[in-house]
């Protein structure tokens, strides 16, 4: 017994499919192309890395007691939500 030939439909199925797959791989690499080093500067011009900085020097002055529990509660979270939002990026 033969085996059935694929029919047209399928196979533009599968072709529109193959082309989706293309153009979406496409958009990703020029989403990478263009963010360079992947260091994107915020509104203050501050990097992923200088908000990781300010957080730990945000514990060291509560820590030291330059700051009350409030403050540093408040400006902590702050910062995190800054960098959660570049990291959803």
């Amino acid at each position: 017994m033969a085996t059935r030939r694929t029919t047209h439909d399928k196979r533009q199925r599968e072709r529109a499919k193959q082309e989706k797959a293309a153009a979406k791989r496409e958009r990703r690499q020029d989403k990478t192309d263009d963010s360079g080093s992947g260091e994107v500067a915020d509104d203050d011009g501050a990097t992923t890395e200088q908000l990781l900085e300010r957080i730990q020097a945000l514990h060291a002055d509560y820590d030291a007691g330059r700051i009350s529990f409030e403050d540093f509660d408040e400006q902590r979270a702050a910062l995190t939500d800054r960098i959660a939002i570049r990291l959803a990026e």
